[in-house]
């Protein structure tokens, strides 16, 4: 398997792609940008407006995009192993020097020997940790703490659900669905609905095929709590950790080196 993709599909637009993408991920969660807004800020206090950024797990480039537009002289290598979805983030960063995509599986234990780069200023990440197990993430934190610089920082956001709060989390998961219930009449796509697109484009048909070998339907994880995810980080190296957002079901969380 080719470590950084380079090459790029012809023909398709892929602004209308990442739109797409964007829109089904808000279907799911309507506070994305405030998150990724948070993050951002984050990113700029702690370490700069120039930062070396690892978008882990990063999808369609959803983070380095906006990252990129809020930080120019920042540079961004996005790692993941779907190659639908990576196929759409190399057709959107094409020709720009700041991105390097790296195909990885985050449960090899080399994967880190594919990127550029030995550390980073930030590692940034969103939706995407809660496919692996505890044990898997566990080790995964660790290895994300050997590539934070000293002073760097690394943001998580994600399902995040207390358990110990089951009214509240019923309230909320309510008013979560009977949103996602009205944007779905307004004629946002599900998950599904979104890959049968994708599987319908000529230029993402064969890499959606692949991309279901790889994962199935659907990843089957877990989502601790934010307590969990803050020890573990602080077992596992980072000086500080702590939510700086919370919804009841997810929660942005940073870890300072």
């Amino acid at each position: 398997m080719t470590d950084v993709r380079t090459t790029t599909a012809a023909g398709a637009d892929w602004a209308a792609w990442q739109k797409s993408w964007d829109r089904q991920q808000e279907w799911y969660m309507p506070d994305r940008e405030e998150r990724f807004g948070i993050m951002l800020d984050m990113v700029e206090a702690l370490v700069g407006a120039t930062p070396r950024v690892l978008d882990l797990a990063c999808g369609t480039g959803s983070i380095t995009a906006r990252l990129l537009a809020r930080l120019p002289g920042a540079t961004s290598t996005g790692v993941d192993l779907d190659p639908a979805l990576l196929t759409i983030a190399e057709g959107t960063f094409a020709g720009d020097g700041r991105v390097t995509l790296v195909t990885a599986d985050l449960k090899d234990p080399d994967w880190t020997t594919r990127l550029p780069y030995d550390s980073y200023d930030a590692v940034l990440t969103a939706t995407a940790l809660h496919w692996l197990h505890t044990e898997p993430l566990a080790a995964l934190y660790g290895q994300v703490a050997g590539l934070v610089r000293d002073g760097g920082v690394f943001m998580n956001a994600d399902h995040m659900i207390d358990e110990t709060t089951p009214r509240i989390n019923a309230a909320e998961r309510a008013q979560r669905h009977a949103r996602m219930d009205q944007a779905k009449r307004d004629g946002a796509p599900d998950w599904a609905e979104w890959w049968q697109l994708a599987a319908d484009d000529p230029a993402l048909a064969g890499p959606t095929a692949r991309r279901f070998e790889i994962y199935g339907e659907h990843a089957d994880g877990q989502m601790p709590s934010a307590h969990w995810h803050a020890s573990v980080l602080r077992e596992r190296g980072f000086a500080e950790a702590r939510p700086v957002w919370c919804s009841p079901s997810d929660t942005l969380l940073l870890a300072l080196k």
